[in-house]
């Protein structure tokens, strides 16, 4: 029997191969870019390797000829959030276990999402539409007011959003999108506003069978200063207070069942202001970048066996395991280019392991890649993991180590 992964998060193949492998099956990816997966791809061997099948994963019916050619297909992954609504019209097309494509369908728009959590009294605000131009800003004013977040309804990886504290911004902030709305590729999705949260950023890791959900942990975030909005950094698990982390429990399971999310991970950002937890948005996957390998250590199990189970369409094992953290804390930190430009290489990497932690580094990109955005999660080159005891000491031993990496750039000055 075969498991098929359309596209995958950038990290975790190699775990989510083993997981294929221990319950029978053998684990292939379809892709358009095998590049993206170079550490993952030079690591995952032996009996646990993973097939790729190079295939243009935009094109579904190149894509229904890949998985037609596969003997007993018994599954399809979908870990990300580009391939998602694909990914589950191709499971109910194929017969396959997998989420409702409507629902899937909603949590892909987040102004959609906010709305429909805003009725159900799960947000204190709502998301108001509004065109990428500066003369949308008395329209934001009158139905947001400031400060306020501007975003696209389907964005990935931190693009086009932009935090405005005061008319000026939001204007300037309106105009940009306007450009990016007339530019190569346009906006991913209608531009929406919504009201500014105050207080720190985490995420609930979150994995949900029938309706139930369980929460695994709380990762801490990191985020940039203006004018980039980029994440910077992350720990799990965080110490919160009992009552705390029962409450988050308890909100999390009922914005997923609002959302209409029934079954598989769910990666929930949120915002813990002075009136409890409100959504920042909900990704319907496992963490990306290492936030899966973090619970991977900290929970001492594979993780990717529930994604496995789940796209089986069978109860996953780990809603029921004890959930116990006996592994170490887990912290990284994402290692920005300073200016676009080719990629040389990096400085540092050589004295990773003078520092506390178990060090290890995660690269993102390859010597010779093109690095166009550095405002963004494009611009990240890699990461440095660490762990520790704890959440916070494991923070700061990857945040000194990732301060001594600098990635090379040739830039066009230099050229």
């Amino acid at each position: 029997m075969t498991i098929a992964a359309l596209e995958a998060l950038s990290f975790g193949l190699g775990r989510t191969a083993r997981a294929a492998h221990a319950s029978g099956h053998r684990f292939v990816l379809l892709t358009g870019d095998r590049s993206v997966y170079r550490h993952e791809l030079a690591t995952a061997h032996g009996a646990y390797g993973v097939d790729v099948i190079d295939v243009d994963t935009f094109d579904p019916d190149a894509v229904r000829d890949a998985l037609a050619s596969l003997p007993d297909l018994a599954g399809l992954i979908n870990t990300t959030d580009t391939w998602s609504v694909p990914a589950a019209d191709l499971a109910q097309e194929l017969g396959l276990p997998g989420p409702d494509p409507e629902a899937v369908k909603l949590l892909r728009d987040k102004a959609r999402v906010r709305r429909t959590l805003h009725r159900a009294g799960l947000s204190a605000g709502t998301a108001v539409e509004v065109e990428p131009q500066s003369d949308s800003a008395e329209l934001v004013l009158q139905a947001v007011g400031l400060p306020a977040v501007l975003k696209v309804s389907a964005g990935t990886s931190s693009r086009d959003v932009w935090i405005v504290h005061d008319y000026e911004g939001l204007r300037t902030a309106l105009g940009e999108a306007e450009e990016r709305a007339g530019g190569a590729g346009g906006l991913d999705g209608s531009l929406f506003a919504e009201a500014f949260l105050a207080g720190p950023l985490y995420s609930a890791e979150t994995l949900s069978w029938e309706g139930h959900t369980r929460l695994l942990g709380v990762l801490s975030r990191q985020t940039s200063r203006l004018p980039a909005v980029r994440e910077e950094a992350a720990a799990f698990p965080v110490a919160l207070p009992p009552d705390e982390l029962a409450a988050i429990e308890r909100w999390v399971g009922d914005v997923l069942a609002t959302a209409g999310h029934e079954q598989g991970f769910a990666h929930v950002e949120f915002v813990l202001t002075g009136r409890g937890p409100e959504l920042v948005e909900i990704n319907r996957r496992i963490g990306g970048a290492l936030v899966a390998e973090a619970m991977c250590r900290t929970l001492d199990v594979n993780v990717y066996e529930a994604l496995v189970d789940v796209t089986l369409g069978r109860r996953p094992r780990l809603l029921d395991a004890p959930l116990r953290p006996t592994g170490p804390a887990v912290a990284f930190v994402l290692v920005y280019a300073d200016e676009p430009g080719v990629l040389e290489g990096w400085s540092g990497l050589e004295g990773l392991n003078a520092f506390p932690g178990e060090v290890s580094w995660y690269p993102v990109r390859a010597p010779g890649d093109s690095v166009r955005h550095v405002g963004d999660q494009r611009g990240c080159t890699g990461m440095v993991l660490a762990e520790a005891p704890t959440a916070e000491l494991a923070q700061h031993r990857a945040w000194s180590a990732a301060t001594t990496v600098r990635p090379v750039m040739k830039t066009a000055e230099r050229g």
